[in-house]
Formats: structure tokens, C-alpha cells, sequence
């Protein structure tokens, strides 16, 4: 198998971006993969050369590591936009958070900022990006 790498093997999929090397991250990784159904989420690391060259693509921060990114259909979403638009692609009731879209990002983004500014002391990190299975490499950009 190889690695997904060139915006072309993506068409059609949402990238999520997310700190590799956070413990909750990694989890919410593992827990969308999970709920996936049709496999429509890659994945790869902010700290990945595909993580960065994405964030570049789309005028963000390549050293802000604070927010999950979904990278969908040539935007790229933030923080709780993010999370949401994730949600409703999942298997199973996580789909009904989407009505929390009805609440204004600046009732939303707060609580999700508390979560990232506190998530490594709350989660732990680890010494290097998670690395995933064989069987799920295909889903992780290069």
C-alpha cells in the first residue's frame, strides 16, 4: 500500500489535521476512524509535511498547533467548525452535535480553546506522531 500524498487522492475526502503528537488527539483520530462508514476522512499530522504544506495551501499558521483542521471541498474549517463538520459524517447519534452549529462560534470556540490550551497536561503528549497500523496507512497523507 502506499501513502496518500497528491491533492488528487484526496478529492472527495475531508482531511483532518490534528497535533500528532497530543494523546487526545491521537484518540479522536482512532474514534473517527471507528465511526467512519464510508472511509471519507485522511488524515495527517500538523507537524507532517502534508500538514504543513496544507496549512500553507490555505493561509494558516504553520507553528499553530491549537486546532483540529478539517480541510473539505478547497476550505479549510477551525476549531469547532471543525469538530462539527466532522460529527456529521460519524456513524451513530455524534451526527446530532451538529445543532450546535446553531450556537454562534463565539459560543462555541471558547470551550473548545479551553480544551486545547489544557490538553496536554490534561491528556498527555508523546515523543513523536502517532504512527498508524498497516491496515490504516492508506488513510494518512505522506
Amino acid at each position: 500500500m502506499t501513502l496518500v500524498d497528491s491533492p488528487a487522492d484526496v478529492r472527495g475526502h475531508g482531511v483532518v489535521l490534528f497535533d500528532g503528537v497530543c494523546n487526545l488527539c491521537s484518540w479522536s483520530v482512532r474514534f473517527i476512524l471507528e465511526r467512519d462508514p464510508g472511509n471519507y476522512f485522511r488524515f495527517a499530522s500538523l507537524q507532517s509535511e502534508a500538514g504543513q504544506r496544507l496549512l500553507r495551501e490555505h493561509g494558516l499558521p504553520e507553528d499553530d498547533l491549537f486546532s483540529v483542521i478539517l480541510v473539505e471541498d478547497g476550505r479549510a474549517y477551525l476549531r469547532s467548525d471543525a469538530a462539527l463538520r466532522i460529527a456529521r459524517r460519524l456513524r451513530g447519534g455524534w451526527r446530532l452535535l451538529t445543532a450546535f452549529r446553531v450556537l454562534p462560534r463565539i459560543v462555541r470556540d471558547p470551550l473548545y480553546n479551553l480544551v486545547a490550551t489544557h490538553r496536554y497536561r490534561w491528556f498527555g503528549k508523546q515523543d513523536s506522531c502517532m504512527v498508524p497500523t498497516p491496515e490504516l496507512r492508506e488513510r494518512f497523507l505522506e
